[in-house]
């Protein structure tokens, strides 16, 4: 959704109160697109502060579906965005890249909410996501979960430097 912030250059001081509606279903994270599972209308409060620059504040709450770190579970995670931005509209995007405050979720006179939600939720992600705290993640030869059950693989995994000494036992078996 896009607003339209036309009408908050006519009156410094003017300040004008909008709910939109998230759009996006997917959210394309670095490690891979996530499912927006649920959410809610963003609600935004936008004040012109004069010389063509505005005061954005809002907030916004979804639950994205993302992977266990360990298992590869999904896992829902609630993400509640509190959103202040100072916006000038003056500001050529030469400007702003120079500046390093690059919005590209203003063009022209328009505010794009689902670019705005994504650099906020961007910001936000958290490094490592478990579905539980002693999740025991997946086996290494055979993918099992862990947290269903124990596999049969040997888990007696070998030191790869001790390959040499191995071979020389392998050896004196032999004999």
């Amino acid at each position: 959704m896009q607003i339209n912030l036309t009408e908050l250059f006519s009156v410094e001081g003017k300040e004008k109160a909008y709910t939109a509606e998230i759009e996006m279903d997917h959210f394309p994270a670095p490690g891979g697109v996530l499912e927006v599972v649920s959410k809610e209308p963003a609600v935004f409060r936008i004040r012109n502060l004069g010389g063509k620059k505005l005061l954005l504040e809002g907030s916004a709450s979804l639950v994205l579906q993302i992977p266990c770190s360990r298992c590869l579970e999904p896992v829902d995670v609630p993400f509640k965005l509190d959103i202040m931005q100072e916006l000038d509209m003056e500001a050529s995007d030469a400007e702003r890249v120079e500046e390093l405050n690059e919005q590209p979720y203003v063009s022209g006179y328009y505010l794009d909410v689902d670019q705005l939600i994504g650099n906020e939720l961007l910001l936000n992600l958290p490094m490592k996501v478990l579905c539980r705290e002693d999740c025991r993640g997946i086996c290494n030869r055979c993918g099992m979960n862990l947290n269903h059950g124990n596999c049969s693989c040997d888990q007696s995994s070998p030191d790869p430097r001790m390959s040499v000494i191995q071979d020389i036992f392998q050896q004196f078996k032999e004999v």
